[in-house]
This record gives structure tokens, sequence and C-alpha cells, in this order.
């Protein structure tokens, strides 16, 4: 193997907190731990909620609760080096730890799109073909769009992140974030790293972008589907089905719009900026997604007071 593909260097990244802000990291890091605190009870009550609820054991929930599985599986993956950088000044992470943290960061964003994805395929079954409904979507059918979902994504960022491990890093070992992400490693490597640049933006486009224009078309059909409907409160009943999905596409969406315009034509814009809208773009949509379909969906209402206030009344009685 040419020496050029060896990685000529074990030593560890150091991860970056808040340039210029080192004195007040443990300050910033308290609406960050309550929001990851929000973030691990929302989306952890939904996923009990869904599996203890019988009334909740529909594809729809089922792919919520997907949803709210990938949310927790960023949250975990960010939360121990985030909290380690504000709190301990803790900022050494070996090369396979970040590598692995990085992939596992990069897997997750695309699932969450294949998910969403998934799910506005069940608002556009459950509203285009009402009947068949429960026998397209079958138990094993959701399973299978729910593996096929991660496989994607999961096989979709397994090249890029292998090829950091042959790569030499003869440069700074600084981080510009407190977790490690493909995008940051790569500026480090003293290599051709020519493919890791464009690959991802061939899975952006193919994925994430592809994603979001069939859910668009799948809302026109949908809401072509819905205007034909005579009744009034039938419209609406059906419209109001997916309103919750669409507040979690707009917030997904909108962050990961945002992402890319600051690190596209933001090139003067302060670091901590760039690294503020990271933050968002991680934390935004695992929190916003509980409140969002806790506030608009009747049936998640019911039982959370189910789970909270009828086992209190019981024991009152």
């Amino acid at each position: 193997m040419p020496t050029m593909w060896l990685n000529t260097s074990s030593s560890p990244f150091l991860l970056t907190g808040f340039p210029g802000l080192e004195k007040a990291h443990h300050l910033i890091s308290l609406p960050l731990l309550m929001a990851y605190i929000s973030i691990l009870l929302g989306n952890g009550t939904l996923l009990f909620l869904i599996k203890d609820d019988h009334n909740l054991h529909e594809p729809m929930y089922y792919f919520l609760g997907m949803l709210a599985a990938t949310d927790l599986g960023v949250t975990l993956t960010t939360m121990p080096t985030v909290l380690g950088v504000l709190w301990l000044n803790h900022r050494e992470i070996g090369p396979a730890a970040c590598f692995s943290q990085a992939y596992f960061i990069h897997t997750l964003s695309i699932v969450e799109s294949g998910v969403l994805l998934a799910m506005a395929y069940d608002r556009f079954i459950a509203i285009r073909n009402p009947l068949r409904y429960t026998t397209i979507l079958t138990d094993t059918k959701v399973i299978q769009i729910g593996v096929g979902v991660f496989i994607r994504a999961s096989l979709s960022i397994m090249p890029i992140i292998i090829r950091l491990h042959w790569f030499p890093y003869c440069r700074s070992h600084v981080l510009s974030h407190a977790f490690c992400l493909h995008q940051d490693v790569i500026k480090l490597a003293c290599a051709d790293i020519t493919f890791n640049r464009l690959y991802p933006v061939v899975v952006v486009f193919a994925m994430v972008l592809l994603d979001f224009l069939i859910i668009f078309f799948s809302y026109v059909l949908i809401l072509k589907t819905v205007m034909g409907i005579a009744s009034t409160d039938e419209r609406a009943k059906a419209l109001n089905t997916c309103v919750s999905h669409i507040c979690c596409i707009l917030v997904f969406y909108v962050t990961v719009v945002g992402l890319t315009f600051i690190h596209r034509f933001g090139k003067h814009v302060p670091h901590v900026v760039h690294i503020t809208m990271s933050y968002i773009y991680f934390l935004f949509p695992p929190f916003m997604n509980p409140v969002i379909y806790s506030i608009k969906t009747r049936q998640i209402q019911s039982g959370l007071l189910r789970l909270f206030f009828l086992p209190c009344s019981r024991t009152r009685l």
C-alpha cells in the first residue's frame, strides 16, 4: 500500500468549544444541558408511550417512534463530548472514536430525512387510499421501510468514513467543534481528499434533496385529494392529520438550509455563529419534534394524560 494512504499520526484530535468564550463555558453549558435533558425526556417519553399504549400501535406512530429514536441517537452521540469540553475541558479524542462519532452523526442525519419521507408516504396512503391503509402498511412493511432507511443511510456514509482511517494527518489536529464532523476532519488530512469532498455533495443531492422533493410532490397529491372531499369537516380532519408532520419537515429542512447557507456564504461571519448554527441543527429538531406531536396530535395528548395523570388518580382512590 502506498505510503500516502497510511495514517502516519495516531495522535488524538482536539475538540473545540466556543473560541474566545472559554471562561463562559460552564455558563454556556447550562442551556445546552437543559436542551439535552429535554430531548432525552421528550423523545424517551414518546418511545415509551408508543410501546406501552395500544391505541398508538399504528404505522403513523411507529414511524414517529423511529423519528424519536433517531433524535435520541443524535443527542446521545454528541452530548458526551460537548459536555466533556464545556465542563471538564476534556478536548482530546482518539482517531477511532472521532471517526465513529462522525459516522453516527452523519448517518443519523440521513436516517432522519428518510424517516420523514416514510412518514410522508404514511400520510399519502392514509389520505389517498384510506380503505387499504392497514393492508398496505402492515407491521412487516413498516419494519422493512425502517430497516431500508437505516441501511441506505449507513451504507451511503461508510465510504467517506472508512477513508478517514487511511489519511495521514500532518497538520494541526484541532477541530472546530466539540464533536467530530467529516468536513472538519478532512481539512486536517495531508492527502488527496477530492473523493471525500465531492461524494458528500452527491449524497446530499441524491438523498436529502431527493427526499424533500418526493415529500413535496406527495403533499401536492395529498392536497389535491383533500380538496376533492365534499365535506368541509372531513377536509379539515384529513389536513389536521398532516400538520404535525409538516411542522417537523419545516423544522428539519429549515435548519439544514440555514446551516448550509452559513457554511457556503458566511465566510466573513464570526466563527461563533457557525458553531452556534451547528448546535441549532443538532438540538432544535430533536427538541421540537416531541413538542410538535404533543401539541398537535390528540392521541399523543390522550396517551400522555393516561401515562402521567391516571396513575395518580388511581393512587388517590
